[in-house]
């Protein structure tokens, strides 16, 4: 999935950069925040629900735009969006529907320290 992902995404024109857990996407967004995080709910190491929180509660990566990626269906986006997720989606996806998220969360104001 990360792949297919990859490869709509820097298509058009985005830089992409992987991580395989949780720990290493931490480490990531804390050395150079990007403006944009996709996070599986279900990574290893580190559960998603984990990063978001800890991204979220430092102020140097509070802003940073969190895109919820999961396999779980609609019944969890409540839940990540009280947890701090700027949006939330589903797999599998159409590489549209991917699209018009990432432009909504990149259009919107970043999210708010303490928000």
């Amino acid at each position: 999935m990360r792949e297919a992902m990859r490869l709509v995404l820097e298509g058009e024109g985005f830089e992409i950069e992987e991580a395989a857990d949780g720990q290493r996407a931490l480490e990531m967004v804390r050395d150079d925040p990007p403006d944009l995080v996709f996070l599986d709910m279900h990574i290893p190491g580190s559960s998603g629900a984990e990063v978001l929180a800890e991204v979220r509660a430092d102020p140097l990566t509070a802003g940073v735009r969190v895109i919820i990626v999961t396999a779980d269906g609609e019944e969890g986006r409540e839940r990540a969006i009280a947890m701090g997720a700027d949006d939330y989606f589903t797999k599998p996806f159409s590489p549209i529907t991917l699209l018009h998220t990432v432009e909504q969360v990149l259009s919107a104001p970043p999210h708010e320290p303490g928000a």
